[in-house]
């Protein structure tokens, strides 16, 4: 579709979709993880008086019994599936039937229970990992299911893919209004930086932080630097998630990323000016790098308006403030 196509259509959508009563129940499903809580943050902010979380201990997604008796008792008039199993390369790699059918089973179990109780707008969090491992760059939204998935994540990726594609058939068939939105590689308040498990970002952040406080010469990083990564602020995530429920009424899915990418030597560099360390960078090219490039193509969410507003060093100065605040008083000491 050409973009100028494509501008008089998002206009019109605009103009015909209806903002989200700020006082109407908004049940965000995930609200203590990366995505959920800066979601949580977000609505607070815009004034939403009405929001309805449980802990996992609370409702367990995974039960249908559950999730339906929930949904019957609290009617919620709007719904933002950000609950997951998620984890890195090696539990995905090491446990491909818990994360397949977990993901399977929330996304089933909330998806129609908000059809059974005529929620007005629901919005779906899946993941840039949807698309083929050799995409062609950046990545379009189209790209979906154009080739072969990467083996390592492919369970939690065709569970996303399910998990889209069930909000498009059910706008399709029922005429309800479900959204699904594909982050690139997020950042912020909230992150997970334990060392072992965490995505590259907060792993680096963590260990330029404590070489900083060990007096450590030199800071050692995986790989030879130079893959390109994109990263956005999750803060400009749930951003972009109100933006669509207030202005989106239509069946397609929407890419969300920063437009813009670094190498990781260049993300290694930022995260040391940021810190204040004053050792060296060394990289270490016997360890992998990994995808050589993986950059989102958000020019259909700029087309409906929406475009990121926290640059990188600014977000990872927010990032690392928080970080620095929960690391002295222990929080991180055993994660």
């Amino acid at each position: 579709m050409e973009m100028k196509d494509m501008e008089k259509r998002t206009a019109k959508v605009r103009r015909e979709t209806e903002p989200l009563d700020r006082s109407g129940k908004i049940y965000v499903a995930g609200h203590r993880g990366l995505v959920g809580s800066a979601l949580v943050r977000r609505l607070e902010k815009d004034g939403f008086t009405n929001l309805i979380t449980r802990t996992h201990a609370e409702l367990d997604l995974t039960r249908q019994a559950d999730v339906e008796a929930f949904f019957e008792q609290e009617k919620p008039e709007y719904v933002i599936l950000a609950a997951a199993k998620v984890g890195g390369i090696y539990a995905n790699d090491t446990y491909p039937a818990d994360f397949i059918m977990k993901n399977l089973q929330i996304e089933c179990n909330v998806i129609d229970a908000a059809y059974k109780n005529q929620v007005k707008k629901l919005l779906f969090l899946g993941s840039s990992c949807i698309y083929p491992r050799d995409c062609p760059q950046p990545i379009k939204e189209e790209y979906l299911l154009s080739g072969y998935l990467e083996k390592t994540n492919e369970a939690y990726a065709l569970a996303k893919i399910a998990g889209l594609k069930m909000c498009a058939f059910y706008n399709r068939q029922y005429g309800t209004h479900y959204i699904s939105v594909m982050p690139c590689n997020l950042y912020g308040i909230n992150d997970n930086f334990a060392l072992e498990n965490s995505h590259v970002l907060p792993a680096l952040m963590r260990k330029f932080h404590e070489a900083k406080l060990g007096g450590a010469p030199a800071v050692t990083v995986w790989g030879s630097g130079r893959p390109l990564r994109e990263f956005l602020n999750v803060d400009d995530l749930a951003d972009a998630c109100l933006y669509l429920m207030d202005h989106y009424d239509g069946n397609e899915f929407f890419n969300v990323g920063y437009g813009r990418e670094v190498t990781i030597r260049e993300l290694a560099e930022l995260i040391k000016k940021v810190t204040g360390y004053t050792g060296e960078i060394v990289l270490d090219a016997s360890k992998p790098d990994g995808t050589p490039r993986k950059l989102t193509d958000i020019s259909r969410i700029k087309a409906l308006g929406w475009e990121p507003k926290i640059d990188l060093e600014t977000g990872l100065k927010q990032t690392y403030e928080w970080f620095c605040e929960r690391y002295e008083s222990g929080d991180f000491a055993q994660r």
